[in-house]
């Protein structure tokens, strides 16, 4: 079976690339930048080397394909929304162009809202361009990731926070309970859905962690993970935006953020899809927590204690 990854380098992609690459399937990997997959490469992945909105690049990497997994990669595009769905438009007309048969992508809790939700807002579309595209698709609607605590290089700078006031600060209410997902449990589900050529039809299910948490818990458990203790306080949205422009985001960006965080804010982007055993994952966030956010916070707290 042949199998087109669009994201190699994301933090998905590259889960579901590397477990891919210890079957027998072919894979085959889309990127601008060679030297961030050199070692897929050296592994055995085909690259097609280019972007991901360039039908002729879609079209080489597609033919004789069997199946695609499809992601969006959250860039502070000037145009974000658009673009992401005139990609996703483009790529879809690849694959019904090349009767690609089956299609996985992974969308985001909310995505049913469409338009007015900032990133989650163009998911409704991205699903909708494939389902029109190719008789089987499985849409995966992931939980918020546990790596946003790491990986946000923003005005909420979770891990310099944590490691500098034991704060993690957010727009949400603490009280406020949400879905929770690690990465490699998203990767998980993707392969599995990759690899299974019995489902048919069109199929949407979320991706929701071990259980839905309070952002006041989710601190408690982080801080019991790092061996410190860990609040959260909620920041008003004014602030929030000031934090981002005064971290460098463009500022048409940052308003497009805003829109989301306004929704999540309010409730009017939760998830559709109710709990499952289907939907239910393993990797608690206290596990995360000790593995991952505990030596960034090491990490972040040296870098600390020698610029003083």
């Amino acid at each position: 079976m042949r199998i087109v990854i669009n994201t190699p380098s994301g933090n998905v992609g590259r889960l579901v690339t590397d477990q891919l690459l210890q079957t027998k399937e072919e894979v085959v990997i889309i990127s601008r930048h060679p030297e961030k997959v050199a070692n897929l490469v050296a592994h055995g992945a085909s690259l097609m080397e280019g972007s991901i909105d360039d039908p002729s690049v879609l079209d080489r990497a597609l033919n004789g394909a069997d199946t695609l997994y499809w992601a969006t990669p959250t860039i502070p595009h000037p145009d974000y929304h658009n673009w992401s769905a005139r990609a996703a438009q483009t790529a879809a007309e690849a694959v019904k162009r090349h009767e690609v048969k089956r299609v996985v992508v992974l969308s985001t809790w909310g995505a049913q809202h469409g338009p007015g939700a900032g990133p989650v807002g163009v998911h409704l579309a991205i699903e909708t361009a494939f389902q029109a595209a190719a008789p089987h698709v499985t849409i995966l609607r992931a939980a918020i990731f546990m790596e946003d605590f790491v990986t946000i290089p923003s005005a909420l700078n979770h891990i310099g926070m944590i490691a500098a006031q034991g704060t993690i600060f957010g727009p949400f209410d603490p009280a406020k309970k949400v879905p929770i997902v690690a990465a490699r449990d998203v990767g998980e589900k993707v392969v599995e859905a990759l690899l299974d050529t019995r489902w048919s039809g069109f199929r949407i299910t979320g991706i929701h962690g071990p259980e839905d948490l309070d952002f006041s818990s989710m601190a408690r458990i982080i801080g019991e993970g790092i061996g410190r203790p860990v609040k959260y306080v909620q920041m008003p949205l004014d602030q929030v935006k000031q934090g981002l422009l005064d971290a460098g985001m463009p500022g048409s960006f940052v308003e497009y953020i805003m829109e989301m965080y306004t929704e999540q804010a309010a409730g009017r982007a939760d998830p559709a899809e109710p709990r499952s055993t289907e939907t239910t994952t393993r990797t608690s966030l206290l596990e995360f927590s000790r593995e991952v956010i505990k030596p960034a916070v090491e990490v972040a707290s040296m870098r600390m204690n020698e610029a003083v």
